[in-house]
């Protein structure tokens, strides 16, 4: 028997036409799935609020310009997210030439809101006893320490853990061999947990002096 077309994909092809003929219901809709992911994307990869609500809007005007470059070749989502990524580290080359990085936005990362939630990011085994860190709230200070993640790492752990993608869509947002992806999340989780340990040693020992 021949083989079926995937009719997602056929969904998928339909749906980049009405962008690329300038559809403004469309360009609506694309905002609408990916606003929030996209968001959560740039502020992991960002640290700060405000710039990452420009970045969101900028991701998405470049989509809507330059749409007839996706050939197709993967997911919508993921030539998205890859406007996304490069968006982002051209504004920490950005920073870096500055002299500085983008001043990490601790306070609001600690706020625990949905669209930033760092839920399923690994930091493996935290080399802690269960009873010293009752009472702290380990996810906020993920949140912190994933801020403080080289971020060639950061963007990999926040696309793997974060957003669930596979390895095989990684490799496609961020150009970079499968075997380098696998190995730069490995050491992006480790320095998390090596820095989260940091911090849970720093708020234990000003617990007990207090």
């Amino acid at each position: 028997m021949p083989e079926q077309p995937d009719p997602s994909a056929a969904a998928e092809a339909a749906f980049v036409k009405r962008l690329c003929a300038r559809d403004e219901a469309a360009f609506n809709e694309l905002v609408q799935l990916y606003q929030r992911r996209v968001y959560a994307l740039v502020y992991r990869m960002l640290g700060h609020r405000a710039e990452a609500e420009e970045i969101t809007q900028e991701v998405f005007v470049q989509v809507f310009k330059c749409v007839e470059q996706f050939r197709g070749d993967s997911k919508l989502s993921t030539w998205l997210f890859r406007v996304a990524v490069n968006l982002c580290k051209n504004r920490l080359k950005y920073h870096s030439r500055r002299g500085g990085g983008s001043q990490q936005d601790y306070d609001a990362m600690a706020e625990g809101s949905a669209s930033t939630s760092a839920q399923g990011v690994s930091v493996g085994t935290v080399d802690r006893p269960d009873e010293l860190v009752a009472g702290i709230q380990l996810e906020q200070l993920v949140r912190v320490a994933l801020g403080e993640v080289d971020p060639d790492f950061r963007e990999l752990v926040v696309l793997r853990d974060v957003e669930d993608l596979s390895y095989e869509d990684i490799a496609a947002i961020t150009g970079l061999p499968r075997g380098t992806v696998k190995s730069r999340i490995h050491r992006g989780r480790e320095q998390l947990r090596v820095r989260v340990e940091q911090m849970l040693g720093e708020k234990l020992g000003k617990a007990r002096t207090q």
